[in-house]
C-alpha cells in the first residue's frame, strides 16, 4: 500500500516491519544498548531524583502492574512503571547517545518492558517481539532527526528525547500492540502533542523526567490510539506538526519494506564510561593524557602548586559551560569540572560526582585556573567535535593533549568485556549476582527467549526462581 503522506508512510512501515527485517548487526547492537540501558537504570534507582518520582508514583494503583527495576515488592501500573524506570535510566546521564544527538534507548526500553507485562498471561511476548518493537522505536527517532540539519548538532532549544523519544516510544508500543495502520498514524499524532521540553532544565533534577515522560507518554499515546482516539493524520508532514520543533524541517518517506535499511546498521551509538554529558568524554580522555605527562616527573602526584592555568578547547555548548558547578547534576554538565577531575584523579567514575569530590579544595582551586576556548573549527556535533587540554606551568612550559575520539564513541566502541563490566558494576548496586548474570544471559539470547517476562523477573531481583524458569523458556 502506497502512502500519500510521510505520516502515512511511517504508519505503514511501523505496522509492516517484522522480525525477518532485523539484520544480525541490528540485533547485536540493540542488545548492547538494552544491556547498557538496564544497567544504568538499575544504578539510577539509588539517586535522589529517582526516589522522589517513585514516592510520587505510589499514589497510582491498578489491577494491572509492571516491574519497578531493582524492587521485588513494589510494582506500578504500566504507564508509571515506564515513567519511573525511564527516570532511573537518565537520572545520572549515564545512558547511550546517538547521532544526530539524542538518548535513544531510555525513551523506548522502559515503555516496551512495562507494556510487555500488561498483556494477558496467555499472550506471551517473546524476546524477538521485544527486540522488534525496541528497534522500531529506535529507528523512528533516527529518521525524524534526519529531517533537520539543525538536529545534527548538539541541541540549543529542546531536549531531543522529549521530541523524538516520545514519538519513538509511541511507535515501539504501537508495534508491540500490533496496531493497524490507521491506529499507528493516530499514535504518532497523539504522541506529538505530548512532545517537547526546554533544554533550560539541563543540569537539574528535572532533566531525568524528560526520559521518563517520553517513555510514559509514548506508551499512553499507543494505548489511546488502540481505543480509536484520533489525531491529525499528517502530523509528520506539517510545519505546525513535528515541524514546530525545527526551523529547517524537511520530512521524507522511509525506505520500502522490501529492502528496508535500518539506521542502526549504519550508525552505532556511543556508550558512556562515566555518568556525564557526552561532550565531556572527549575532555576526560584529553585531560587524563595530560595528567600522565605531568606526573611522570612528580612521583605520580599532580603538581597543583606549579599549575598556572588550564585551557580547555571545546565547541561552544552553553549548557555544558559551567565554571563553578555545585551539584552533581551541574557537575555532569560541566566541561570545566570534568577537565579538573580527570587532571586530579587520572580518570572519571561514578564516584567523581559525589558531593565530597565536587567540593574538595584541590578541585575548587583548579577550577579557578581553568578557561574554555572555542576554536572556529570545533563544531558542536558529536560526530566531529574534539577537545584539546593545555596546562600552563609557572616555569613557562606547557603540556597539551588532544582527543578526537574517546573510547566508547561509535568510532571506538566499548569491547564486550568492558560493556559487561559496566553493566555488572551498575546492576550489582541493587541486584544479587544471580539476577545480574541472568540479565546478561537473557539479553544476549533475547531473540531465542519465548517469554520475555523472564527479563522483568530478573530486573525485580527474583534470582533463583527466575533461573529455573529461564531454563524452561530458552
Amino acid at each position: 500500500m502506497l502512502a500519500k503522506t510521510v505520516t502515512g508512510n511511517f504508519a505503514n512501515v511501523i505496522h509492516g516491519l517484522n522480525a525477518n527485517h532485523l539484520t544480525d548487526q541490528v540485533i547485536q547492537r540493540s542488545k548492547r544498548m538494552i544491556l547498557d540501558t538496564l544497567g544504568v537504570g538499575l544504578l539510577g534507582t539509588s539517586t535522589e531524583v529517582y526516589h522522589k518520582v517513585k514516592q510520587y508514583s505510589k499514589i497510582y494503583s491498578s489491577d494491572i502492574s509492571s516491574t519497578i527495576w531493582g524492587h521485588l515488592d513494589f510494582r506500578l501500573p504500566p504507564l508509571y512503571a515506564a515513567f519511573v524506570n525511564g527516570v532511573a535510566v537518565h537520572s545520572m546521564d549515564f545512558d547511550d547517545t546517538w547521532h544526530p544527538a539524542t538518548h535513544p534507548s531510555g525513551a523506548v526500553l522502559p515503555a516496551v518492558i512495562a507494556l510487555s507485562e500488561a498483556f494477558p498471561q496467555k499472550k506471551k511476548i517473546s524476546g524477538l517481539d521485544l527486540l522488534l518493537a525496541f528497534n522500531v522505536g529506535i529507528e523512528v527517532q533516527g529518521r525524524l532527526l534526519r529531517f533537520s540539519n539543525e538536529a545534527r548538532n548538539i541541541p540549543k532549544r529542546f531536549h531531543p528525547p522529549t521530541v523524538v523519544g516520545t514519538i519513538g516510544s509511541a511507535a515501539a508500543c504501537a508495534k508491540l500492540l500490533a496496531l493497524d495502520r490507521v491506529k499507528c498514524k493516530n499514535t504518532l499524532a497523539i504522541a506529538a502533542s505530548y512532545a517537547g521540553a526546554p533544554l533550560a532544565n539541563a543540569a537539574t533534577q528535572t532533566k531525568p523526567l524528560h526520559i521518563g515522560n517520553a517513555a510514559k507518554h509514548g506508551l499512553e499515546a499507543a494505548c489511546l490510539a488502540s481505543q480509536d482516539l484520533q489525531g491529525n493524520k499528517q502530523i509528520l508532514d506539517m510545519e505546525s506538526g513535528m515541524g514546530a520543533f525545527y526551523t529547517d524541517y524537511s520530512p521524507q518517506s522511509l525506505p520500502t519494506l522490501q529492502s528496508y535499511a535500518w539506521l542502526l546498521d549504519q550508525q552505532d551509538v556511543a556508550i558512556k564510561r562515566f555518568p556525564a554529558h557526552l561532550g565531556t568524554h572527549w575532555v576526560a580522555d584529553a585531560a587524563s593524557s595530560v595528567r600522565r605527562k605531568l606526573v611522570e616527573s612528580s612521583d605520580n602526584l599532580l603538581p597543583l602548586d606549579k599549575i598556572e592555568k588550564v585551557i580547555v578547547k571545546v565547541p561552544e555548548v552553553k549548557y555544558v559551560n559551567r565554571p563553578n558547578p555545585n551539584s552533581e547534576h551541574e557537575a555532569r554538565h560541566s566541561f570545566q569540572f570534568v577537565a579538573c577531575s580527570a587532571l586530579l584523579d587520572g580518570s572519571m567514575s561514578v564516584q567523581s560526582f559525589a558531593s565530597e569530590n565536587i567540593q574538595r579544595p584541590a578541585l575548587r582551586e583548579l577550577l579557578c585556573k581553568t578557561q574554555l576556548q572555542h576554536p572556529a573549527d570545533n563544531k558542536p556535533s558529536f560526530e566531529s567535535l574534539y577537545c584539546e587540554v593545555t596546562v600552563g606551568l609557572q616555569d613557562g612550559n606547557t603540556i597539551s593533549d588532544r582527543c578526537d575520539t574517546f573510547y566508547g564513541h561509535w568510532r571506538k566502541p566499548l569491547k564486550k568485556e568492558d560493556l559487561e563490566k559496566k553493566f555488572q558494576s551498575n546492576a550489582s548496586e541493587v541486584l544479587p549476582a544471580e539476577a545480574t548474570e541472568g540479565i546478561i544471559e537473557t539479553v544476549y539470547n533475547l531473540e531465542k527467549v519465548k517469554d520475555c517476562s523472564i527479563l522483568s523477573m530478573f530486573l525485580s531481583g527474583q534470582s533463583a526462581r527466575a533461573l529455573s524458569e529461564k531454563l524452561r523458556l530458552l
